[in-house]
């Protein structure tokens, strides 16, 4: 409703490893919901059940706490919405929205190489034969043939799709599972979300999205009272106008391609590992696509939620840049307090981790030399290999970490040996 505080959702599919597309996605809504008193969502778009694990749902969870993007509501699964998504199946199909078709996959291919078109896409064969629902039938969505539909998009602008260009796309599975297009419009309807943020990944799907939304409109489809989580409308009403939408720019390599799974970093849980800070890593996830007014690149999240705006968000792809962000990482590091730098440390230096025998480590000979480690670390898993001769009775040597720290830079080696040497003399007892 116009005036009330945003509801804004962060859906996520469990299907692998945390992205650190989806933690951009994640804090730019996080952002908008604090900045107004409004509501963040976590829902799980778990639908899939083939590819969706517990573990990347616990992942997901996990990261965003790591990150300090508390959630309102939620997690909230798509999976135990099944008996929702088929009243509104129901609806579509009652209102003559949707039919029944049962071409494979071959069939439509063979039909479109004959007719001699070069797109992809269904040629409606289906959409008049009247039948039955069930028996192994998918439900298409009956695509209107004339007009447009328009995504009014805060980053972009307005985008204009031909509906002669959006085939009559399926929403129901053959097996009776709702495809994404349905359970996400159903879901975002039922839990009054006005603000749909994402990445530009999905904006060709929106269309489709909006179709339905309207659809639903059409037939008097009702939200569910309670909205199926803790702020959805306490009464069943009429489906709202469509959410406010904006689709964040693609993150590349440096390559200047899409990133991937596959060739790159892309784990948030491994940056976490690696001993990046959470601070860093929200300060460098933010000027992913948007900068502040200042111009400056280094700032606190007070300042982040003062200054962000959606409106300011730039369509051109962000490069995703690990020397950057590891170079901020170091500026976090160089900033903590000595007592909060020994803390953060404390992984690394007594956990399963470290690589040597917890009896071995000693704290104050650490607290000693940490203003020296602390300088010349860029991330926390670096400490151990900086002190381990400290602790180690045979450290072992990394031939291309002894060039970088001793071979490099002979004077800072000189000085963290002559500091550990002073922090030794003054211990009354050797063990």
């Amino acid at each position: 409703m116009p005036g009330s505080p945003p509801r804004v959702r962060f859906a996520p599919s469990p299907t692998g490893y945390f992205h650190v597309g989806s933690a951009r996605t994640a804090l730019f809504n996080w952002l908008v919901a604090r900045q107004a008193g409004g509501a963040f969502v976590l829902r799980i778009e778990d639908t899939d059940a083939e590819r969706s694990r517990e573990e990347w749902i616990d992942g997901i969870v996990t990261a965003l706490e790591w990150l300090g993007l508390d959630f309102d509501e939620g997690p909230i699964r798509q999976s135990t919405r099944a008996d929702r998504y088929r009243r509104a199946e129901d609806a579509l199909w009652d209102g003559g929205r949707v039919y029944a078709c049962d071409c494979t996959h071959d069939e439509v291919e063979a039909r479109r190489k004959a007719a001699g078109r070069l797109t992809p896409g269904y040629d409606g064969f289906c959409r008049d034969r009247g039948l039955p629902r069930g028996q192994g039938a998918a439900l298409r969505f009956r695509t209107p043939d004339e007009g447009t539909t328009v995504v009014d998009d805060v980053v972009r602008g307005e985008v204009v799709f031909p509906n002669e260009a959006i085939d009559d796309f399926v929403v129901v599975k053959g097996n009776g599972a709702p495809l994404f297009v349905l359970a996400n419009v159903v879901d975002d309807i039922d839990m009054a979300i006005s603000h749909v943020i994402r990445g530009e990944d999905l904006l060709p799907t929106t269309p489709r999205g909006i179709l339905v939304w309207q659809a639903l409109a059409d037939v008097g489809w009702t939200t569910e009272p309670g909205g199926g989580a803790l702020g959805g409308p306490d009464e069943a009403s009429p489906v709202p106008a469509l959410p406010v939408f904006a689709h964040l720019p693609m993150l590349v390599n440096e390559q200047r391609k899409k990133l991937s799974k596959r060739r790159d970093p892309v784990s948030v849980e491994s940056y976490r590992d690696q001993g990046f800070l959470a601070d860093a890593f929200v300060n460098y996830l933010a000027l992913l696509g948007w900068a502040p007014p200042t111009g400056e690149e280094i700032f606190d999240r007070a300042h982040l939620l003062d200054w962000f705006r959606l409106e300011d968000v730039n369509h051109a792809p962000a490069f995703f840049d690990v020397a950057k962000l590891t170079h901020m990482n170091g500026e976090y590091v160089r900033a903590l307090r000595p007592g909060a730098f020994v803390e953060v440390c404390q992984p690394w230096l007594t956990g399963a981790g470290a690589p040597w025998p917890p009896e071995a480590f000693d704290e104050a000979v650490f607290v000693a030399i940490a203003p020296l480690v602390q300088e010349r670390v860029a991330t926390l898993d670096e400490v151990p290999a900086m002190v381990d001769f400290l602790f180690l009775e045979e450290p072992a040597v990394d031939e291309a970490a002894f060039q970088k720290a001793v071979m490099d830079d002979a004077a800072a080696a000189a000085d963290i040996l002559s500091r550990a040497i002073a922090a030794y003399s003054r211990l009354e007892e050797w063990d």
